[in-house]
């Protein structure tokens, strides 16, 4: 008798969980939907809109008042992404491995940490407001230089809490059988640690590219905006974000120039869908 009792106990119990489990995987997949479904709207509003105006010369031509092209701008946005992923990478590789490999539990190394979490989740706007105080006050005037350095503060933590994490699943091991083969430290890390963790930093460079490259505020600040076909970092540089920022609202009455927006953030999107996947494919 006792034993039939706790049987059906058993199957309550059972029953309960089943259910919970159920409420909990219909919750789940229904908040992964929402999340996909706005993610496909945006995509096809961008197909949409932005096909029609898609031609050779929106890479050839340089924005004008009657239309033109985005060429100045993805040139501009191209070099001032390239600066800020160069310096952000070299910066962020070197503070990284000091943090895995010499720093580690010291108290300078917990308030890198720290700083750099701070960092992490800062407003873009706020690196753009110290990147104008620091850099195009005393210079004078707004630079493509000035948004690369920008840029590359907002890229600077992702690298540097990616390169720390990577090093520190390269097993121990590895380390000591080089250090007892008699390779000096630098020797090790170089050749044995960036060898293992080279994949994943790698990944965090990528993404972290894709995520500057279509940051708008930092550049009101720094390099503003130009319409006219510029490749020199001393001066006040054409940007992409900007350029459909500018055509979506000051222009918004000109609509060849609402057309090129559109256009623009279709070109945007899928540069940064591409380096997402190329991350996804380097991190295998």
């Amino acid at each position: 008798m006792a034993s039939h009792a706790f049987e059906i106990r058993d199957i309550g119990l059972y029953r309960r969980r089943r259910w919970r489990n159920s409420v909990f995987v219909f919750a789940c997949t229904g908040a992964t939907l929402f999340g996909v479904v706005w993610l496909a709207l945006i995509v096809a509003e961008l197909l949409i809109q932005g096909l029609p105006g898609l031609s050779l010369s929106v890479f050839t031509e340089r924005t004008m008042m009657s239309g033109g092209g985005l060429g100045n701008a993805i040139v501009g946005s191209l070099m001032m992404t390239a600066a800020g992923t160069v310096i952000g990478t070299v910066v962020g590789i070197a503070a990284g491995t000091w943090l895995a490999e010499y720093g580690r539990d010291g108290k300078l190394a917990n308030v890198i940490r720290f700083i750099s979490d701070i960092l992490l989740s800062a407003p873009s706007i706020i690196v753009g407001l110290f990147i104008y105080a620091v850099m195009v006050q005393p210079m004078g005037h707004f630079s493509g230089w000035a948004g690369g350095v920008a840029l590359a503060i907002i890229l600077l933590p992702v690298v540097v809490r990616t390169t720390e994490d990577q090093l520190g699943l390269v097993p121990q091991s590895l380390r000591e059988a080089a250090s007892a083969l008699g390779a000096h430290r630098w020797l090790i890390v170089t050749k044995v640690c960036y060898s293992g963790a080279r994949a994943g930093i790698v990944t965090g460079v990528l993404l972290g590219c894709a995520r500057i490259s279509g940051e708008t505020a930092p550049l009101i600040f720094t390099a503003l905006n130009s319409n006219q076909w510029t490749t020199r970092m001393n001066d006040v540089m054409a940007n992409l974000p900007m350029t459909l920022y500018q055509n979506m609202t000051i222009n918004s009455f000109i609509p060849d120039l609402v057309q090129l927006a559109w256009t623009g953030g279709l070109l945007l999107t899928m540069a940064i869908l591409a380096l997402n996947i190329i991350a996804r494919f380097v991190a295998r």
